[in-house]
Order: C-alpha cells, then structure tokens, then sequence
C-alpha cells in the first residue's frame, strides 16, 4: 500500500521504519518543546496524511520514551482517520517528576496503519449469555 504524505514545512521528516520487521513508522518533532512534569504538550510533525478508505492511522507511543523518560501518548492510541486531511499532532504527556525536552527532528511517537471496519448497530432488549457475563474491570483477577 502506497501513502500520500504531503510535507507542511521544510524541517518536517517523513516517517521511517527502523527495521524490517517493525510495525511502526516513527513520528519526528518540527519543534522544540519542555513538557513539564505532569503536564502534556501538543506537538507537531509538520505531516498531513492521505489514508486510504477502510484503514486508520493509530499514533502511539515509543517503547523507549516510556521506559527511560515516562513520556507516553495521552490519547493512546490516538486515531487520525481515512478522511482527515490536516497535520498531524502528537499530545504528548510526561508521567515523570522531571521536565523533558524535546528539539526539532526528534522521534516522538510511532505511527501504524491499521484496517478498519464500519458496522451497523442493532438495538435489542437482551444479549447472549457468556461465561463472563458483566464481569469486567479485573473480574479475571491477575494471578495466572
């Protein structure tokens, strides 16, 4: 699948797979930024997208950036759909107690195409039994 990507300023990076087996594509920063701690920031990447009917862009944290600074995505993962045209912006949030920096051309979030699908909803006045039921939130406990 081909992706249309239309650069919205000079410095914007267009996004790249670090290896051949990676799922996302890496975001880069236009800006530089200082999240504080326990803030979040909005950060741009320069980048409008073309998603071809039936498939999103999710946006989602990197691995990295949460294990050795707490920065995550704060919406994740944030859905940028087929038929949105405009930039690309990344709301990054720092869970640490330190501020984080952030300079132009730094590799903020990943990014992966995903299928979707619309469906049609039907209104009923009951569901089908399952062994679960309405548990939720932990029901299933956490030991293995």
């Amino acid at each position: 699948m081909q992706v249309k990507i239309k650069k919205l300023c000079e410095s914007a990076k267009i996004p790249a797979y670090q290896s051949i087996g990676s799922a996302g594509f890496d975001f880069c920063s236009i800006e530089k930024k200082i999240i504080k701690a326990g803030e979040w920031e909005l950060i741009k990447t320069g980048l409008a997208f073309e998603i071809e009917n039936g498939y999103e862009l999710q946006v989602r944290p990197r691995s990295g950036l949460a294990l050795k600074n707490g920065i995550s995505v704060l919406n994740s993962p944030g859905t940028i759909d087929s038929d949105y045209r405009g930039e690309v912006c990344v709301i990054l949030i720092n869970h640490s107690k330190v501020d984080f920096e952030i300079e132009e051309g730094d590799r903020i979030a990943q990014g992966v195409i995903a299928k979707v699908e619309q469906v049609g909803f039907v209104e009923v006045e009951s569901l089908s039994d399952t062994q679960r039921g309405e548990g939720g939130f932990g029901s299933s406990g956490i030991k293995g």
